[in-house]
């Protein structure tokens, strides 16, 4: 689906100059202006003022229902000119040379004490490609467009534990699907190859002080709804946050090979992040992975490490750096056992509460002669990518 960047970014600023603009799309404080709050009655004028004169708020606009969505699309230079003008090693900004819609998703949210939804739905090649190896996804194509979609538990006199049941996105890594909640543009080699996207089966979070938190998980295979080695993945998730760091690790347990409960597959994550001050923001991400053969003694593995910076530097204005080395040990993650080292840089500016810019510079380098270059040219250890950005965002709306 090919819908020129320009095209995209005229329709969302013609939609923002017709409308009242909401809060910012990251804050947690959706309370109304005091414009849109309805005044109190008058009091008789020989009546005694009351103590508290605050208005009361107005009630949920859309009953406790929260929507929101976003547009992603970007135009992508690659220094080498495949021939088939793709990006290799990245994901949901494969292609080069042309506009591309990466991703329009609608979010809904409804959630009380006890029972929630949560849903996303969405299009474009992101959508696509975190199907592309779900059988349910070919059996009924619906679920091609579904991000994520479970219903939540949060039983009375369990301590705030939390259960969900449906698809949800992984816990595992450092970034996320969406480009607008990462801090570089593009993803990771360690997103892109060291992770899954998504599980579908229970999940539970537990706080154990104010600190620890701890989660457990029985899951279908990675990225699949159905088909394949159901409910036989298990994790164990476990998050400690203070006021200037947050740690996390996760451990991802099962058989992942097709069609077989045969040789298990294992993924140990961790994430340090680390906030010294409101403006900076800094993470150290590593990952180490083996998914052992449904038959005989082989096996396949991966490790790498990441760390990546955010400064802001002013209000609309901020520049983040990532710097990676991923070890595709026996090529099962990138089809080819290689060594590959990644730099990025990116800048980005906040047009208003609901357009995001971003531009991005990245290398790739790897220790073997694996990229593509121009038709009738060997293949080279490089590939160098420029890439624009820009992100409409829309809500939350409550």
């Amino acid at each position: 689906m090919r819908i020129p960047l320009c095209i995209l970014a005229f329709v969302v600023c013609a939609w923002g100059a017709d409308n009242v603009t909401p809060p910012p799309s990251d804050s947690t404080d959706q309370t109304p202006p005091a414009a849109q709050t309805p005044a109190p009655a008058a009091a008789p004028a020989d009546a005694p003022k009351p103590a508290d004169a605050t208005p009361p708020a107005p009630p949920p606009k859309y009953d406790g229902w929260v929507f929101s969505g976003l547009a992603d699309g970007y135009y992508d230079h690659n220094s080498n000119n495949p021939t088939l003008n793709y990006n290799q090693l990245q994901n949901f900004d494969l292609h080069s040379g042309v506009p591309r819609l990466s991703l329009i998703k609608g979010t809904v949210d409804k959630s009380d004490k006890i029972l929630g939804i949560h849903l996303d739905v969405g299009a474009g090649e992101t959508m696509r490609l975190i199907h592309a190896g779900d059988p349910a996804a070919y059996d009924h194509q619906a679920l091609r467009y579904v991000e994520q979609m479970y219903v939540i538990l949060k039983p009375n006199h369990f301590h705030g534990t939390e259960i969900d049941f449906g698809q949800f996105v992984t816990s595992a890594g450092a970034e996320v699907i969406e480009s607008s909640s990462n801090w570089n543009y593009t993803r990771s080699l360690l997103f892109s190859w060291a992770i899954p996207y998504y599980h579908f089966g229970l999940r539970t979070s537990t706080p154990i002080t104010k600190e620890l938190t701890l989660g457990f998980q029985v899951t279908n295979a990675w990225n699949t709804v159905w088909g394949n080695n159901n409910m036989k993945n298990i994790a164990v998730t476990l998050a400690y946050t203070k006021t200037k760091y947050t740690y996390s690790l996760n451990y991802l347990e099962g058989p992942n090979n097709l069609g077989t409960t045969a040789g298990k597959r294992n993924l140990i994550d961790t994430t340090l992040l680390l906030t010294p001050n409101s403006k900076l923001n800094v993470y150290i991400n590593g990952d180490f992975g083996q998914n052992n053969a449904a038959a005989g003694s082989g096996y396949g593995r991966w490790f790498g490490i990441a760390g990546a910076a955010r400064y802001q530097l002013t209000k609309l204005f901020a520049i983040a750096g990532r710097a990676e080395v991923f070890d595709d040990d026996q090529g099962f993650s990138t089809g080819a056992k290689q060594v590959i080292k990644e730099v990025t840089g990116t800048g980005e500016y906040k047009m208003n509460d609901h357009l995001v810019a971003r531009m991005e510079l990245r290398h790739d380098a790897s220790d073997h002669a694996f990229f593509e270059h121009a038709a009738g040219q060997a293949l080279t250890k490089g590939e160098t990518t420029f890439t624009i950005g820009l992100v409409a965002l829309l809500g939350p709306l409550k």
